[in-house]
């Protein structure tokens, strides 16, 4: 292998290489494993091929809404999922597929145009790989920020964020007549908008952990101290005497106990995740998601609406749990 093909594998390879390890690196509360970085990517991969081969039957101009659909699909279903929970892991996850889709359109092109100059692939490396990342990550942001409150999110809601990250991309295929100025636009603004976003959202989760790591540890010790009737809380379940029967109750305030400590755990893995500690697995904790999943069954979907106004069921707080089981 001479040095113009090494150049050229690590012009169209490296960048966005890098940049996603950037990205995992900023991520102080390590919301995002490495396992799953690596089967994103290939995800992204596999988004590639099957690209290529829908533009043989479609035209040219459906490109880059084909494209950008594809990179979607999978940050839709793990949305849906509850499997992402910030702007911050929305943004590593999305890279991650943008990065797999890259690394084979280059390699891809790499193979197609042998006697492509080095200057090309540093436009492809720095500019159409890093726009692959980035058009990826801003679809995820924006339709994590517009579901932010909702407990699964509706298909339509993420059409503004697919819409955005077409048009990005389009606009990008547009200056190939002016290929150093996209590619100077794209390394100049997607740093700075992932570092906006980064801010933001470690922002938001040191917010969300300090005020609901006081709630939980206060309904944790009214429901061990036996205070629980004369609070808030207490009065609230008393008053379900009257729509539901004494077995349900019962293991509706199993589950409220158990999923108020599972919380805490939550919390707590990620305050250790951002001080740098290793945190030991519990044993216990694959018995205890068992036997809340038994509970939630138990009490049924319409005893378990009743229960949201003290769980706080917002998509972070079920998306927790996702943390105790990948931890």
């Amino acid at each position: 292998m001479d040095l113009e093909i090494i150049l050229k594998l690590a012009f169209g390879l490296l960048p966005v290489t890098l940049f996603l390890m950037v990205l995992v690196y900023l991520d102080s509360y390590k919301l995002v494993r490495f396992p799953r970085i690596v089967l994103l990517i290939g995800v992204g991969c596999a988004a590639a091929a099957l690209s290529f081969a829908g533009n043989q039957f479609t035209p040219l101009w459906f490109a880059p809404i084909l494209e950008e659909l594809l990179k979607a699909a999978v940050i839709i279903v793990l949305m849906r999922a509850r499997r992402i929970g910030f702007l911050v892991d929305a943004a590593i996850q999305s890279f991650a597929i943008g990065t797999g889709f890259a690394l084979i359109e280059n390699l891809y092109y790499l193979a197609a145009l042998p006697s492509s100059s080095v200057g090309l692939w540093l436009i492809r490396g720095f500019g159409t790989a890093m726009m692959h990342g980035g058009t990826t990550a801003m679809f995820a942001v924006i339709s994590k920020g517009a579901n932010q409150k909702l407990d699964r999110p509706k298909l339509r809601s993420f059409i503004p964020g697919l819409a955005v990250a077409s048009l990005l991309h389009a606009a990008f295929n547009r200056f190939v007549i002016y290929p150093l100025l996209a590619t100077l636009f794209v390394l100049l603004g997607l740093p700075l908008l992932l570092t906006l976003f980064f801010a933001a959202s470690e922002r938001r989760l040191r917010q969300w952990l300090g005020s609901g790591f006081d709630m939980d540890t206060e309904l944790l010790r009214l429901i061990h101290s036996g205070d629980l009737g004369t609070s808030p809380v207490g009065l609230y379940l008393k008053s379900l005497r009257a729509f539901y029967p004494g077995p349900i109750l019962a293991d509706m305030l199993c589950y409220l106990g158990l999923h108020v400590e599972l919380s805490l755990r939550a919390k707590g893995i990620l305050m250790m995740r951002e001080n740098g500690f290793t945190v030991p697995r519990d044993p216990t904790l694959r018995e205890k998601l068992t036997e809340l999943e038994f509970l939630r069954k138990s009490i049924g979907k319409t005893a378990m609406s009743s229960l949201t106004p003290i769980l706080r069921s917002s998509e972070q707080d079920l998306w927790q749990l996702e943390i105790l089981q990948s931890s």
